[in-house]
Parts: structure tokens; C-alpha cells; sequence
């Protein structure tokens, strides 16, 4: 059985509060679960408001699967261009 962990640096333009932020973090949170079979958690930069890191990982038991929901899920981020920006993303496959 192979782990895939990702921990994402986004940034969020225009969140103008921590209020703000943390909404659009859920709606991320929630799309990326309703859409993979991930865990997903807020792992870091808690208390900047346009700031953001979250870590995923995923279960598979080949690595080209572990890698492909990795990738689909960094694609899936992207998509949302207009509300989060991604600024790096650091991936392990163990």
C-alpha cells in the first residue's frame, strides 16, 4: 500500500478576514471531498487572512494511481483560479 501526501501553499486574492479566508478554505474542503477519496486538513498559515496551506493524502495500493489523484486533485485546485491561486505544492509518495 503506497501514501501520497500533498501540502499545498494557495493564496487566497481579495480575503479580506480570517472570516473570509476560512469560508473559502471550506468550500475548497468540501468540493475536494465530495469530488476524491482524500483527507484533507488546513496544515498551516491559520492566522493570515489571504494565506493558506492545506495537506491531502490519498491511499493506493500502485503508484501511477497514487500519482493520478494526486495530479487530478492539484488540477482541480487550478480550476479556481478566480478565487485561490496556487503558489507551490510539495508531494511525497511513500
Amino acid at each position: 500500500m503506497l501514501t501520497g501526501i500533498c501540502e499545498y501553499q494557495l493564496l487566497l486574492p481579495g480575503a479580506h478576514s480570517l472570516k473570509e479566508k476560512r469560508s473559502r478554505l471550506k468550500s475548497l474542503q468540501a468540493r475536494l471531498g465530495n469530488k476524491f477519496n482524500a483527507a484533507i486538513c488546513e496544515s498551516g498559515d491559520q492566522e493570515l487572512w489571504q494565506r493558506a496551506r492545506i495537506g491531502i493524502a490519498v491511499v493506493g495500493n500502485e503508484r501511477r494511481h497514487v500519482e493520478n489523484m494526486l495530479d487530478n486533485i492539484t488540477a482541480f485546485i487550478e480550476s479556481f483560479s478566480d478565487e485561490i491561486i496556487l503558489l507551490q505544492a510539495d508531494r511525497e509518495i511513500l
